[in-house]
């Protein structure tokens, strides 16, 4: 018998995407390493891989995110 019970993290309100199953569930379902959120309302966690999508393109055009040398070269040539 286990002195501890291993718990998900969450609570019941709150909405997750669960990368696993691909839908969204309410409260901690699934181990937090298959889901996005909490989100708000089951209709966030329904678009969260559209969120998370437009966030990586934000954040691969963020000029503080490149590890180009200053001046704009590149070394492929």
């Amino acid at each position: 018998m286990a002195l501890f019970k291993k718990r998900t993290v969450g609570k019941p309100g709150e909405w997750y995407y669960c990368l696993e199953h691909k839908k969204v569930e309410e409260g901690p379902d699934c181990p937090g390493k298959d889901r996005f959120g909490p989100y708000a309302s089951p209709e966030e966690a329904r678009h969260a891989m559209e969120t998370a999508a437009e966030r990586n393109l934000q954040w691969e055009n963020d000029p503080r995110w490149h590890d180009a040398p200053a001046g704009g070269g590149t070394d492929e040539d």
